[in-house]
């Protein structure tokens, strides 16, 4: 699959990492130049990663052009901002027309909202909550 990734934190970084080992292509986004060269010394980024970096802002339709959306299979939005995000996979999903649009949102109340509008998300603070929940109720 073609896959473009907004945001190269943690998340991006790793995500991007692992599915281009798994024979993906692979575009990371990101507005900070640096957070490439950061990752790539920490190790996430090595010699094998074949893989595309892209500086710029994930919402600027002239970068996701150049930067091949119009034939992305996927499009992941992991920015730090919940509306940079939802910004971000919305236009990949309405004006792009992507076929996949995974979308992460911190606020479990925006969420709840931009699933109902048909966005894949993500929620780090439902998920977490949900698993320690988990954790805590398990038997040892």
């Amino acid at each position: 699959m073609k896959i473009l990734i907004v945001g190269c934190g943690r998340v991006g970084a790793r995500l991007a990492q692992a599915l281009d080992r798994e024979g993906h292509e692979v575009t990371i986004i990101d507005s900070d130049a640096g957070a490439f060269d950061r990752f790539a010394s920490r190790g996430v980024f090595d010699s094998s990663f074949r893989g595309e970096f892209v500086v710029g802002d994930g919402t600027d339709a002239d970068l996701l052009r150049r930067a091949g959306i119009e034939d992305a299979d996927c499009f992941v939005a992991v920015t730090q901002g919940d509306n940079r995000n939802i910004m971000a996979a919305q236009i990949a999903q309405h004006i792009y027309h992507v076929p996949r649009v995974v979308c992460r949102i911190y606020d479990p109340v925006r969420d709840e909202a931009y699933r109902k509008l048909g966005l894949r998300v993500y929620c780090p603070t439902t998920a977490g909550a949900e698993r320690v929940r988990q954790m805590i109720l398990e038997d040892d």
